[in-house]
């Protein structure tokens, strides 16, 4: 039978297949950004650089989520419903009490991060607690907790270390080889003009290919997500209409970034029109809300 623990495991071995794959990826890129500008020091500072971004995320990552979304910390006195929900949730879930933080904003959402469940942090704007009832409100909070029995909170903060790095190295070389690089032997050596034409698509594609991983991971634990915290309430209809309710929200998220956007239960943006491209749904940091509360209600048709 499924637990809140079934993919915990398997999101650590995941982490660490994605820090060794990130890691030969980042030693690789720089290594060919270094071959065609000629200059071994891109290499050794790429790979200083992407070892302390990785220990930097790993034992910073929820302070730095924190810092980033505005979130302020907030006491049982101060917000009774959503403090006791967290506090009875955990026990359930046989979790430790994360850090409760509250974001400043009338749009619903809300997101955990952390490195692992002893150091996990949960947030939620206060718009969520105007919108939703109390057993929406627990359904969107078991969502979260999965998040962090599962390990998702790790596996995603990895996943943001490639995306970022490997945007930052592209930007990087792409300024330095439209401004000619370091012209020394370029001159007549017709492999290198190919060579140069092979980065410069490599910096472009490398983005690309990096958020797609980012992105697919992103969708597919929210699915998983979603069943856990289902599973923690024995209510996946509070799950389902919170979800709704959240997304249904015209106006998103005053302070948001597109590399926290992924954490959030549903997506901070609101874009018009509600048929997706198949090109958009790639792009989506989040599964379409319509095929989540169809997971949901199937599951619960079935029980």
């Amino acid at each position: 039978m499924a637990t809140l623990y079934t993919h915990q495991d398997k999101n650590v071995r995941k982490t660490w297949f994605l820090m060794t794959m990130f890691f030969v990826v980042v030693i690789g890129v720089t290594w060919v950004f270094s071959y065609l500008l000629q200059n071994p020091a891109i290499l050794y500072v790429g790979v200083v650089f992407s070892i302390v971004m990785n220990i930097g995320s790993y034992w910073y990552s929820d302070t730095l989520v924190i810092k980033m979304s505005g979130a302020r910390p907030v006491s049982r006195e101060e917000y009774f419903d959503f403090w006791n929900a967290v506090e009875n949730l955990s026990i359930t879930a046989g979790l430790p009490m994360p850090k409760i933080y509250v974001i400043d904003d009338e749009s619903p959402n809300a997101f955990a991060t952390g490195r692992n469940k002893d150091h996990a942090a949960v947030a939620a704007t206060t718009g969520l607690f105007k919108v939703l009832n109390k057993t929406e409100l627990e359904g969107v909070i078991a969502h979260e907790l999965s998040h962090i029995g599962n390990r998702d909170t790790l596996v995603s903060t990895v996943v943001v270390v490639l995306v970022g790095f490997i945007a930052i190295v592209s930007d990087m070389f792409l300024r330095v080889s439209f401004r000619g690089g370091s012209g020394r032997n370029r001159e007549g050596n017709r492999m290198m003009v190919v060579l140069m034409i092979v980065g410069v698509v490599l910096a472009v594609l490398s983005p690309i290919i990096a958020r797609l991983i980012h992105f697919a991971i992103s969708r597919k634990r929210e699915f998983l997500a979603d069943a856990s915290g289902a599973l923690l309430t024995r209510y996946p209809e509070g799950l389902a209409s919170a979800l709704q309710k959240i997304s249904a929200y015209p106006v998103g998220l005053k302070k948001i970034s597109t590399a926290t956007a992924h954490l959030y239960i549903s997506s901070p943006f609101r874009k018009d029109g509600n048929k997706m491209s198949f090109l958009t749904k790639l792009f989506m940091t989040h599964p379409p809300v319509e095929e989540r509360v169809k997971a949901l209600t199937s599951s619960t048709a079935t029980r």
